[in-house]
């Protein structure tokens, strides 16, 4: 069996300080969700108008083909955003995926639920052979079964928070493929550390299983780059204790989009984003988890706009690729405003 595959605990229920009762708990007590909370705000989504939801063209897409990822230098990491949250990695001669989501509708159901606006700029099939695949948290825009399923094939490793590793089984990954982490969790691997760091958010992806997997952000620290991937979270003192333990970071792929008074503990504001990005000694922050679905009640572009103000107010080098665009940590920053200005 692979090394890195080796480590896994051995007990049913984790023994970890933030799982309690059946379930595992921010480091922050947050507010609990109530019956009450959630029908309000189902109430929103069916009687509060919103303004620009969805964009009314096109968005702006590069086209990926294998060739031109085989092509990209192995000294680096490079970067291709995918939508949403979803990254590609290519990590000196390897593929790693973070967060793929491929499909339509970041749903249960295929014809019910927020459907993306635009198709991936590379296809599943059109993907190289992939090492790594990094989940952050099982919610439907960050863990997609039918990718998963998919990509079983063409994958070598999946490292997933605790608990996941139940439904990537159920799903047909066989357990060998697995590798479960704990909150500050790190393994070494052929070209990188690898830790799966805490954030401040919850799971569930049923009305029963609410907080029974774990939820994280990824740190990935090679010998020339050192890159932060934060997954969901609410703004919190974790994001200093990280940048402190592991930072600087070259690039921090921050969440920036699907904020709302109603969940303001678990996602954060584009000012909130920027401060995270300031806590984790980022150099160059790269907004994600924006411009692919309607998540929220603000206007689909208007965390890119608020992110970019606070980057400016904050001496922050913020770097802004289209879909599909491959960029690096050695290059400049991208600076191209592709949302309406």
């Amino acid at each position: 069996m692979n090394n890195e595959l080796r480590a896994r605990s051995a007990k049913s229920l984790p023994n970890t300080a933030h799982f309690a009762d059946g379930k595992f708990h921010n480091d922050v007590q947050s507010e609990a969700p109530t019956l009450g909370k959630t029908l309000g705000i189902f109430a929103r989504y069916f009687t509060e108008k919103k303004t620009d939801a969805t964009p009314t063209e096109p968005m702006p897409m590069h086209s990926v083909t294998r060739a031109q990822l085989d092509a990209l230098s192995e000294h680096e990491i490079h970067i291709v955003k995918l939508g949403h949250s979803s990254l590609l990695l290519k990590m000196y001669d390897e593929y790693w995926l973070i967060d793929p989501v491929f499909s339509q509708r970041a749903s249960p159901f295929s014809f019910l639920g927020p459907k993306r606006f635009e198709p991936t700029p590379i296809s599943i099939d059109a993907l190289p052979p992939i090492d790594k695949v990094l989940i952050s948290h099982n919610h439907y825009d960050h863990l997609d079964r039918a990718a998963i399923k998919t990509l079983n094939a063409k994958t070598k490793a999946f490292y997933v928070p605790l608990g996941v590793e139940a439904d990537l089984q159920k799903w047909g990954i066989h357990a060998d493929k697995i590798q479960r982490f704990d909150w500050w969790q790190e393994l070494q691997t052929q070209h990188a550390l690898v830790v799966f760091t805490p954030t401040q958010h919850f799971s569930g992806r049923a009305i029963t299983d609410g907080n029974k997997t774990l939820w994280g952000s990824w740190v990935i620290k090679t010998a020339t780059d050192s890159v932060y991937f934060s997954g969901d979270s609410g703004y919190f003192s974790g994001f200093e204790a990280i940048g402190d333990k592991y930072g600087p970071f070259d690039i921090t792929l921050i969440e920036n989009g699907a904020y709302d008074k109603d969940w303001a503990d678990i996602h954060m504001t584009p000012e909130e984003s920027v401060q995270a990005h300031v806590d984790l000694r980022g150099k160059i922050m790269v907004p994600i988890h924006n411009g692919t679905f309607d998540l929220a009640f603000h206007p689909w572009y208007e965390p890119l706009v608020r992110v970019k103000e606070a980057a400016s107010k904050h001496n922050v080098t913020l770097s802004t690729p289209v879909f599909g665009q491959i960029f690096s940590s050695k290059q400049q920053s991208i600076q191209e405003q592709w949302w309406p200005k």
